[in-house]
């Protein structure tokens, strides 16, 4: 099952279903309080929508999708995003790890350089990825991609407190601990020109508060 949270994607959701080599079924966007059409236009494709009432953050419509995921009995999910940065072309390396069984949470690793990411990223991504290994134990090069898929004993066991974008972080660091697999697949980098809606200052202290309060769990 692909689970794909959006917000006010409707230019790029558009172009992102149709190259999605699954039944539609099997395809659930978690519309994160869209104003524009992203939810009228994911139901022409015939996929399964959630829509929150009100933009809750990434990190609550991962969830709305996990619980979903478990009540439909899913024993694997594939994360990714809406702006079109997660290409469908690399769907097939994860559904090849699945059956070779090579962990239990299998991320998209990026290239992670200045040739290319935005500089900014580039260093976000190397803090996070730094602290998110320290603290799972674990050696995570790209803690920061949201293309992964997961396994269901870990996305319908692990209690996640957080709600925005440091949920991927929490659960790579929850995993860990409790000693699942993490492994990663190789997969493009693709920035475009899509809105980023991650608050640099207050993301950063989100994501502060949650390495604190991993220190102490």
């Amino acid at each position: 099952m692909i689970i794909i949270p959006a917000y006010n994607e409707e230019d790029s959701i558009v172009k992102v279903l149709p190259l999605l080599n699954f039944s539609p079924r099997d395809i659930v966007v978690v519309d994160d309080g869209s104003a524009d059409n992203t939810a009228l236009l994911s139901r022409s494709f015939g996929v399964h929508v959630i829509k929150h009432e009100k933009n809750e953050g990434k990190g609550m419509a991962h969830k709305t999708g996990f619980d979903f995921a478990s009540k439909e009995g899913a024993k694997w999910i594939i994360t990714m995003d809406a702006d079109g940065q997660h290409s469908p072309e690399d769907l097939p390396k994860f559904i090849e790890a699945i059956k070779e069984k090579r962990g239990d949470m299998i991320i998209g690793e990026r290239e992670i350089s200045t040739r290319t990411m935005p500089l900014l990223r580039f260093l976000t991504n190397l803090g996070t990825s730094f602290f998110v290994s320290i603290l799972g134990g674990k050696r995570v090069k790209d803690s920061q991609s949201g293309f992964r898929a997961i396994r269901k004993e870990i996305f319908a066991s692990i209690p996640l407190s957080t709600n925005n974008f440091q949920t991927e972080s929490e659960i790579i660091i929850k995993a860990a601990r409790r000693g699942f697999k993490i492994t990663s697949v190789p997969v493009k980098t693709i920035y475009n020109i899509s809105q980023s809606y991650i608050k640099p200052s207050l993301d950063t202290v989100r994501f502060m508060e949650l390495v604190f309060q991993s220190l102490w769990i």
